[in-house]
């Protein structure tokens, strides 16, 4: 990955200024880590909303629009649904100049891969995977928060295809961000999320689609406690997002489910043949666990993503 460092980033354009990107776009303009902030949105609604509450500088309906005047020092993040990603890749592999740094946040790194090799023929050097760990079950432009980043960890996931100065350029926005950065190999990524983000959001979607559909209480929901609340408020998350997610890392979360429904098969049995001490030694675990987790993490790492 030779090549020389980054500079300043000069236009930074976002592609998708939702929650995600426009997060990136909010943050990177208050702190001045950019020259200009441009929002590329779906409807001008959207564009004027984006403007109106300072999210970006300025929006437009497409990429064409701005591609032109983009090149070395200007970063463009694509920020939209998962399996969207490929069509703007065919957008921007056509007006987009090869100086100019392209990074993402989806959740899932391998599909992205695949998307950029059947646009490109390869994983051009331009391209910097990556994924913030960090979100929100709220979305669309209203969601976008400045700090959202801040003490969040961020995972790129550099090729050796991946151009030095370009990966220079995301780490270096990501750092301004305030989060902290770390690199992972593209599978790894995959299936440390599929089993710590992907499983949990699946988890928890059937389980409130379970109370609601097919429990026959009509209070099931009005005396629901605070541990419900907690655990299920990310099934509030995007459904078009996740199910994109899911279907982009099926492979790893399926490998994570059958793990879980390993587990849950023992617990019920357990349960059912009132197995006290099968019941305390697995709480037990799971609680020295979760402490364990809760001592090594910061709390904002509890965030959807």
């Amino acid at each position: 990955m030779a090549g020389k460092q980054a500079e300043a980033i000069g236009k930074l354009v976002v592609i998708g200024v939702g929650l995600i990107g426009g997060s990136v776009a909010c943050g990177a303009r208050q702190r001045r880590l950019c020259q200009e902030t441009i929002g590329v949105v779906r409807d001008a609604e959207t564009a004027r909303l984006a403007v109106e509450a300072g999210v970006v500088d300025r929006a437009c309906l497409n990429i064409e629009e701005v591609a032109p005047k983009l090149g070395e020092g200007d970063l463009v993040m694509v920020a939209v649904p998962t399996l969207a990603v490929e069509e703007v890749l065919r957008q921007l592999q056509v007006c987009l100049s090869s100086e100019v740094t392209v990074t993402d946040g989806a959740s899932v790194k391998g599909s992205v891969a695949e998307a950029a090799r059947r646009v490109y023929g390869l994983l051009p050097a331009q391209l910097v995977l990556g994924h913030p760990i960090a979100g929100s079950e709220k979305s669309g432009v209203s969601a976008a928060n400045p700090n959202l980043y801040v003490d969040h960890r961020v995972i790129l996931t550099p090729t050796a295809e991946t151009g030095a100065g370009h990966l220079a350029r995301v780490r270096q926005l990501w750092q301004g961000l305030e989060a902290e950065v770390v690199d992972m190999p593209i599978a790894e990524h995959d299936d440390v999320l599929g089993a710590t983000s992907h499983l949990p959001h699946a988890i928890a979607y059937s389980l409130v689609d379970t109370l609601a559909h097919d429990i026959d209480n009509p209070n099931i929901f009005r005396y629901a406690a605070g541990g419900f609340r907690d655990f299920t408020r990310i099934a509030s998350s995007d459904p078009v997002m996740w199910h994109d997610i899911m279907k982009a890392n099926r492979h790893a979360v399926v490998h994570s489910l059958d793990q879980f429904m390993d587990n849950l098969t023992r617990l019920r049995a357990a349960i059912e043949r009132s197995d006290g001490d099968y019941l305390l030694q697995m709480f037990t675990r799971a609680k020295t666990a979760r402490d364990c987790y809760t001592r090594l993490s910061s709390p904002n790492d509890e965030t959807p993503e």
